[in-house]
């Protein structure tokens, strides 16, 4: 049982019903994703303000759960006047944005991607066959933000391809984030 609100950030085009993210929405009803206008041409400033309101809407710091492109957002909000009013994050799979906007040009306005501490607990969880981050840029980014790092072996970009299910171990990690004093990051 959740004892914090809980954010679901998605990433580029969102999570499908298979997605880790979409079964602990339905399973937790203290997880609130957050809908962007746009999936699909996401711009950063967008995303931002729509997680802002989100944020202000928790009658406590909330925890949030953010997956690839999520995981940027989160990095970005972290230089904003929101970050004091979250409690924590939980980021799986963050992309190299600065290597995946030539790919991918719709993410560009999330490149680059923010190197400094997070003002919250954090853990990263990466896998060693990520196909949007080198392992060694997911461990950078991890050191960079103060968080513990998480590596899966072999699990993809850890989203519905990966063959999760709800992901028992994910659950896991969020309740080191979600259990007050403990490190978390």
């Amino acid at each position: 049982m959740v004892s914090a609100p809980v954010l679901v950030l998605p990433g580029y085009a969102d999570s499908g019903p298979d997605h880790w993210q979409s079964h602990w929405e339905r399973d937790e009803p203290a997880c609130r994703r957050v809908a962007q206008d746009d999936w699909l041409e996401p711009k950063r400033q967008d995303w931002l303000a729509r997680l802002d309101r989100y944020v202000a809407e928790c009658a406590a710091p909330p925890v949030l759960i953010a997956h690839s492109l999520g995981c940027a957002l989160v990095a970005h909000c972290a230089q904003d006047a929101i970050a004091p009013r979250i409690a924590g994050a939980l980021l799986v799979a963050p992309p190299d944005v600065d290597e995946v906007c030539h790919l991918l040009p719709e993410i560009e306005t999330f490149a680059p991607m923010p190197t400094g501490r997070l003002p919250f607990r954090s853990i990263v969880v990466s896998s060693t066959d990520d196909p949007y981050v080198e392992p060694p840029r997911a461990r950078a980014f991890a050191a960079a933000w103060g968080a513990r790092l998480v590596e899966l072996a072999g699990a993809g970009h850890i989203n519905a391809d990966s063959n999760l299910g709800d992901w028992p171990a994910g659950h896991r990690l969020l309740e080191e984030l979600l259990v007050p004093g403990t490190r978390g990051a």
